[in-house]
């Protein structure tokens, strides 16, 4: 693809990456937002302000020259720190390895990092522009400026949709009949809340994932920076245990009280949080489409948003620029890269769609169940045992960026029937049959084909 002009509509983190990539290959890329600039205004209330970096996301900063800069903004988690009520906490590893971390960091501090990038390569940053319709026949983009409060029109083809989950490039193109939007939301919402810093210490162990598994929701914490947490409750929105009896501060304080009895003293502004912060809503993005011919492709979450729970959409987002950046050799047509973007992507992030998922029944209520530690043991000993063949999902998902969701989802399904078939064949000691699990192991797991 030979270097030439063309839009990307949202500078969050996925669009200003893809911008510095592509101007890195001498491409004149316009970056528009409908934000102010975020290096100059203060990050939206209640907005997740800190994120789960992991090996996908770190390779694609590291191919665009950014993750140097990144890195001070890191805080290493090693595992989830499970607070079960009454019974004190226990770390549960991320994996076997020191190597198998993942990281902490804040959202506006990485896109701010991945903004000032892309200007230095050259991307024209335009804020405050909204875009307000598109005309695939015409070729034209719409866009408001809501400083000067005047409209205007720039050629459409090519333009990237990388403005979130709730994308208007995505909306407009459902209304123009091109693609069917689905979004799938969660019965579950969510709240963010405070732990502030105890003198300037963590109130917790800072290098971990705090979660306070309660079956049927959930409060997590991730550690920032100021040694204070950002903790968000996971909870239904109807229901006996609901955002929908929390309406008081009363109800508030005796929710917490019952629940997380120990976080009480740690959140002095519990209950002003829980009041002003708002609710959010948690959703599954299906696209039937992602592009329109070589005029429009949706990227990153406007095109396949996912629920929170394997903190992997900054992290497919980026696999989404890398791609992208991959096929700029292998096509000289923006619509046959953009067709085989989304062939290539598609399956994989329907693939973390559905792993997302099931990531909340295993953090809120599996992690609890004394099989899911035996399984976990279980599958620990397989992986020493066949390196080559056998992973646990969590692991190829979060620091094998060489194996793709889509055969981590395959793969994994058959090693959980090989684990359970293991657990239910124990030794009268409560050991696994070491012949059987070689024999299965063999059988039914091929060796990786690529691994780094």
């Amino acid at each position: 693809m030979p270097p030439q002009a063309l839009t990307i509509v949202g500078a969050g983190l996925g669009g200003s990456l893809l911008a510095l990539a592509l101007s890195r290959r001498n491409f004149q890329v316009t970056l528009c937002d409908r934000r102010p600039d975020p290096r100059l205004s203060a990050a939206e209330r209640g907005r997740s302000i800190n994120l789960a970096l992991a090996n996908r996301g770190i390779r694609a900063l590291e191919r665009c020259g950014v993750m140097a800069a990144v890195q001070p903004l890191l805080i290493t988690m090693r595992g989830r720190m499970v607070h079960e009520l009454g019974t004190g906490a226990s770390l549960l590893p991320y994996g076997q390895g020191d190597h198998e971390v993942i990281h902490s960091v804040s959202r506006a501090a990485l896109n701010r990092v991945l903004i000032d990038a892309a200007e230095r390569y050259g991307v024209t940053l335009r804020f405050s522009q909204t875009c307000v319709g598109l005309d695939t026949r015409a070729g034209i983009l719409r866009l408001r400026d809501t400083v000067a409060e005047r409209d205007y029109e720039v050629p459409l083809a090519p333009t990237i949709g990388a403005d979130g989950a709730g994308s208007v490039i995505r909306a407009h193109l459902a209304a123009s009949g091109v693609a069917e939007s689905r979004e799938e939301r969660l019965d579950h919402d969510y709240k963010e809340l405070t732990l502030p810093s105890i003198g300037g210490r963590f109130a917790l162990e800072p290098h971990a994932l705090h979660i306070w598994p309660r079956r049927g929701f959930m409060l997590i914490a991730l550690p920032n920076l100021d040694a204070s947490f950002t903790a968000t409750l996971f909870l239904a929105r109807e229901g006996a245990d609901s955002f929908a009896t929390l309406t008081s501060p009363g109800a508030v304080q005796k929710f917490f009280a019952a629940h997380f009895p120990d976080l009480i003293p740690l959140m002095p502004d519990l209950l002003e949080d829980f009041a002003q912060n708002p609710q959010g809503q948690l959703s599954t993005v299906h696209m039937s489409r992602w592009h329109d011919g070589g005029r429009v492709l949706l990227l990153g979450d406007a095109a396949h948003a996912i629920v929170p729970f394997h903190g992997q959409g900054m992290n497919a987002a980026f696999e989404d620029c890398a791609s992208f950046e991959d096929l700029l050799d292998r096509h000289d047509r923006w619509g046959d890269l953009f067709a085989e973007f989304e062939k290539i992507r598609r399956p994989n992030t329907e693939a973390i769609a559905k792993m997302a998922l099931e990531n909340y029944v295993e953090m809120r209520d599996t992690v609890l169940d004394p099989k899911f530690r035996r399984l976990k043991s279980i599958s620990s000993e397989l992986e020493l045992r066949f390196p080559n063949r056998f992973v646990p999902r969590y692991s190829m998902v979060m620091f094998h960026a060489e194996i793709s969701y889509e055969e981590a989802l395959r793969r994994g399904a058959t090693q959980a029937a090989i684990l359970e078939e293991l657990d239910a064949r124990r030794t009268g000691s409560g050991e696994i049959d070491p012949a059987l699990a070689e024999r299965l192991v063999h059988e039914r797991l091929p060796e990786f084909a690529v691994r780094a």
